[in-house]
């Protein structure tokens, strides 16, 4: 199986699994009366992924990468290993948290919100500089401790 198939057949089974499940949520989401405005929504979302949003963060990707400190290997500059994700983790996380609360943070639910819950958004834009600050810098601190250990000789007792 493995030989003709190119992987375990537990693979082969949650794949399986998996479409059979898409599949049910499709035909489930198809009843809606709602379903054009779903399957709109999820092509927008591939679109603005796909042709916007992938070359923005691949780009800003190579630049950073570009940016920090390089060493020669084989003959050419390469980045130091791991050095880039201290960058992209915070920027990762920032960017989801962006994406799931931008409503609050950019204040474009304001009437909904205000109804659903009596307060207002003034401080989701804050919290939102406030918690990529501190990812930022805990990211910081984390790439100079791990820069101090590797230029320290080891000890020998």
């Amino acid at each position: 199986m493995r030989r003709l198939y190119g992987a375990h057949p537990l693979h082969l089974l949650s794949l399986l699994g998996c479409f059979a499940l898409a599949g049910y949520a499709a035909l489930q989401a198809s009843s809606d009366p709602k379903a054009l405005r779903i399957a709109l929504w999820f092509l927008g979302a591939l679109i603005a992924h796909d042709l916007v949003l992938f070359p923005l963060y691949a780009l800003s990707d190579r630049l950073v990468g570009g940016l920090l400190p390089r060493r020669r290997h084989h003959g050419r500059l390469v980045a130091l290993p791991g050095t880039v994700n201290f960058v992209r983790v915070p920027a990762l996380l920032s960017g989801l948290l962006l994406l799931v609360f931008f409503p609050v943070v950019l204040r474009r639910s304001e009437p909904a919100y205000g109804a659903a819950s009596g307060l207002d958004q003034s401080p989701y834009l804050g919290r939102w500089l406030l918690i990529t600050g501190v990812l930022f810098l805990g990211s910081a601190v984390l790439y100079a401790l791990r820069v101090r250990r590797t230029r320290e000789p080891a000890h020998t007792d």
